[in-house]
């Protein structure tokens, strides 16, 4: 099921025509990113891990107007090739990611989910900043509330993701000079493939909305219209930011 993206409309009047790199974007939070930045008029380029979600984007009625490319953000020499091969860029959103519950204690794992959750986005930060520097265009990183909270099943993903933000408020201040601005959005519990599992459990899903006030999990669509923002001449003044985006989990 598509969902409907409310910040499009006013967003056209600014994307259209903008060249717009998801990675992670085929899938999940990223799928619905890169689904606003669509709908917005932008040529979007969308990443998936495996040939799989590159085939389940080619389906999809929307994504399938962007260009989907497999790339593994470990994978320094693939991700050049890429970024190399579009000549124009204004907006990238890091979006790639993993997970692995109940494992990352483990340091194999746990390094494994380091290296591509924030290792993978310095990488494409870093690949991208020429062009970057050339659009005076926008990062957003993808963070989380784990950036600020402790995950005792998750220690990889939270310490990675604690890194993100830190990483986006570094960057800020390393790119400013190129004219380029560095953000991130911090999601709640948002209804992925990533969740299925806890929004399955009665019991895991209840205390999850019992702590958000505003009582239900988050669609990737609430998250497209912060994402928009960012990347906006609106948000021009606006860097290192970490833009908290979680029906206001945080606060209670």
């Amino acid at each position: 099921m598509i969902e409907e993206n409310p910040s499009a409309a006013w967003a056209s009047i600014w994307y259209a025509g903008k060249r717009v790199l998801v990675t992670g974007g085929t899938s999940g939070i990223g799928a619905g990113l890169a689904r606003g930045f669509v709908e917005a008029g932008a040529e979007v380029i969308a990443t998936g891990v495996n040939t799989a979600e590159i085939e389940r984007a080619r389906s999809d009625s929307v994504l399938r107007e962007a260009q989907a490319h497999q790339l593994d953000v470990r994978d320094d020499s693939a991700i050049k090739s890429l970024v190399g091969s579009l000549g124009e860029l204004d907006v990238i959103v890091n979006c790639a990611g993993v997970i692995r519950r109940g494992e990352e204690l483990d340091p194999a794992v746990f390094q494994s989910v380091v290296d591509i959750n924030l290792n993978g986005t310095m990488r494409m930060c870093a690949a991208a900043r020429p062009l970057l520097a050339r659009s005076k265009g926008a990062i957003v990183n993808l963070a989380s509330m784990l950036s600020f909270f402790g995950g005792g099943l998750v220690p990889g993903y939270a310490a990675s993701k604690g890194g993100i933000a830190q990483l986006t408020k570094s960057l800020a201040i390393a790119y400013a000079n190129d004219g380029i601005r560095v953000n991130a959005i911090a999601p709640g519990w948002i209804a992925t493939p990533l969740t299925t599992d806890l929004q399955a459990s009665p019991e895991r899903s209840q205390v999850i909305l019992g702590r958000t006030p505003l009582g239900r999990w988050g669609k990737s669509s609430d998250l497209l219209g912060g994402v928009l923002y960012l990347c906006s001449p609106t948000a021009s003044f606006v860097t290192g930011t970490i833009l908290v985006i979680d029906g206001g989990y945080a606060v209670t």
